[in-house]
């Protein structure tokens, strides 16, 4: 009896702390659009990257919300519709398996805060604005790890239309064998580092970045240490300081249909990494351009999964509108469809 009774408590308490929330069931006449799609790229592989789809849709409007929804068990579709103030300062959120974090067209933001995923799977982080801990004083980001996203050990992550810019340390770190991971139509500007990939002596990680747009950071776009295989095509650069695409350690890069504008070392590997690259442009760029190094070594993507480059002399035109937060997406549009 006292366990009968301490459930129902439990229930009652989640029931209180969720019911100001909304809830989509799976015959709600309308639905929430492409909160359901599954990743393209590498983290297609593995299993695939479905994020929360089958789970209950709920929509959070306070960081509180997003936290608890974000740590329950159990597959979720959590919609963000509105701006959520980070509680406390720098806070990271973090997300168990099976989640989908979306943005209710262009309302969904976090600011002050980022998101965090350590040693968890089938994560989906779609169509957010993350800012706002940026630190003018501490330019290099030495004396706090806020990250707009920071993910250690994940698997099957897919990160697509988003917007990061201005946060303390990194916009995006994929570290610590984070594996089969897609990072597609998102921007990345106005900061120091963009997209810092490694922090490990294992070289297992496989990840696909495609039709992103890099724009006025300083460095790590990305810096790409010890991947296995690493895909870049239908990305546009521009205006990057210190430098562009740097392959380290073991990392096998290939770079296709991409656009190098006012960079700095555009394209480069160290000693050991290798390099293969086709259909890359390079306009009003200095220093490093190395579209080849020890391209033997480099892998082929079409071996693993199916995609199409793009002219790579449109991307300038194309790409900047493209990226970060559409008002088509995760949006409730009317029409009954089975789950």
């Amino acid at each position: 009896m006292r366990a009968v009774a301490s459930a129902l408590l439990k229930f009652a308490a989640s029931s209180i702390l969720f019911s100001h929330l909304s809830l989509a069931g799976p015959t709600d006449p309308a639905y929430c659009a492409k909160c359901e799609e599954s990743a393209p790229g590498f983290a297609s592989l593995n299993g695939g990257t479905t994020g929360g789809k089958g789970g209950p849709i709920v929509t959070v409007t306070t960081h509180a919300d997003l936290k608890a929804y974000a740590g329950l068990d159990g597959p979720y579709v959590i919609r963000v519709d509105r701006t959520l103030v980070s509680e406390p300062f720098g806070y990271e959120i973090p997300i168990k398996s099976h989640k989908t974090i979306i943005g209710v067209g262009r309302a969904g933001k976090i600011t002050g805060g980022g998101l965090t995923v350590k040693n968890e799977r089938n994560i989906i982080i779609r169509n957010l604005e993350i800012s706002g801990t940026y630190n003018p004083a501490d330019y290099d980001g030495k004396q706090n790890d806020f990250d707009g996203v920071q993910v250690d050990g994940g698997t099957n992550i897919w990160i697509d239309h988003c917007k990061f810019t201005q946060m303390w340390d990194g916009l995006l770190d994929l570290r610590k064998d984070t594996n089969y991971v897609t990072v597609s139509f998102t921007q990345f500007s106005e900061h120091n580092k963009a997209f810092g990939i490694g922090w490990t002596d294992n070289v297992l990680s496989k990840m696909t970045i495609h039709d992103n747009f890099f724009h006025s950071t300083n460095q790590r776009n990305p810096s790409a240490d010890n991947l296995q295989h690493c895909h870049m095509y239908n990305n546009y650069f521009r205006n990057l300081t210190a430098y562009g695409t740097y392959a380290r350690g073991a990392t096998q890069l290939l770079v296709e249909a991409s656009y190098y504008e006012d960079v700095n070392d555009p394209l480069h590997a160290d000693a050991t990494a290798a390099i293969r690259s086709n259909q890359v442009r390079f306009k009003d760029c200095r220093g490093k351009r190395e579209v080849s190094a020890r391209p033997e070594k480099v892998f082929k993507a079409s071996d693993f999964y199916s995609y199409q480059l793009k002219n790579p002399d449109d991307l300038p035109r194309t790409v900047p509108g493209a990226v970060g937060p559409s008002p088509e997406i995760g949006i409730w549009t009317s029409g009954w469809r089975d789950r």
